[in-house]
């Protein structure tokens, strides 16, 4: 029964993870490797 509870806890961590990824990739806020290429206003200052 704790395997159970501790699984559906684990899926719904990854699951909220993986949707927060999700949504900031579409508001353009993630960093694609190399900040300097990306268009994401906050990353354009740490440039060199």
């Amino acid at each position: 029964m704790g395997n159970i509870i501790v699984g559906v806890i684990l899926v719904v961590v990854v699951g909220l993870v993986i949707f927060k990824m999700v949504k900031d990739k579409k508001s353009g806020k993630t960093c694609c490797g190399d900040c300097c290429k990306c268009q994401s206003k906050e990353n354009s200052g740490s440039c060199h």
